[in-house]
């Protein structure tokens, strides 16, 4: 993202799109709750960000997050659950809630709060539920402007994720079951717009104990093929709450 949180603000962005007097009567006198999920994936060395198409009127053919409305029988975790289910056919995957989002004019629909999560998922993994709006992957350096204040949302939970894995192994879940080592770097660099010393930054992971040499290298590839690693999911439930750091 190019695009700093101000230039998102939640009430200047929806008065671009949304008339007051239209907002001041369809405002229901109950709030209601609804879940929006920033799901991040990475293909092609690219970090990428799962978007739809909005359906309502004042924001067509503008690019929104996944979301829905809290049923009464859920609670938070299990409705953003639910949606990552319905779009994407996957299940116990990496979610972290984020932020709330209350502005009074943040939905053309009346007044509704969004809890924003974030999840990291391996793209290979996905089979794309049918929908009838467009649903396709966007790099997240490339998004331009959104329906509703999702800008603000998708660049706040970015911001998340950059912290995150500066100090958590989070990033892995975003990685395939092997991998190389360069892969793992790559992944890094593009989260976090920089570059490493592969030396150092080897390094750093090795310490960690996370990752299990598969005594396997790459096949079909026009390059020198290099050895595979997996995840040791084991050891990172036993330090996932540790801090560790790439700085």
């Amino acid at each position: 993202m190019t695009k700093d949180l101000e230039s998102y603000s939640e009430e200047g962005f929806i008065r671009e799109n949304i008339q007051s007097n239209q907002i001041e009567n369809k405002i229901s006198t109950e709030p209601s709750l609804s879940v929006d999920c920033v799901i991040f994936g990475f293909d092609d060395q690219v970090l990428k960000v799962l978007l739809i198409k909005s359906d309502q009127p004042e924001f067509l053919g503008l690019w929104s997050l996944l979301g829905n409305k809290l049923k009464m029988n859920e609670d938070l975790d299990a409705a953003a659950e639910r949606v990552l289910y319905e779009r994407t056919g996957l299940e116990n995957i990496f979610l972290e809630q984020t932020k709330t989002f209350g502005s009074i004019n943040r939905h053309p629909e009346g007044r509704i709060v969004s809890i924003a999560y974030y999840s990291l998922l391996n793209i290979n993994h996905i089979q794309l539920q049918k929908t009838d709006n467009d649903l396709h992957w966007h790099p997240v350096s490339e998004v331009g402007k959104m329906a509703f204040d999702h800008n603000l949302i998708l660049e706040t939970c970015y911001q998340t994720l950059q912290k995150k894995v500066l100090t958590e192994p989070i990033g892995l879940n975003l990685l395939p079951e092997t991998f190389t080592l360069r892969d793992l770097q790559l992944l890094y660099e593009a989260i976090l717009g920089t570059s490493f010393d592969r030396r150092n930054f080897r390094k750093k992971f090795f310490s960690t104990k996370l990752l299990v040499d598969r005594n396997e290298i790459e096949k079909e590839v026009s390059h020198r093929p290099a050895k595979l690693y997996s995840f040791d999911f084991e050891q990172y439930n036993k330090i996932k709450n540790s801090r560790f750091s790439l700085v």
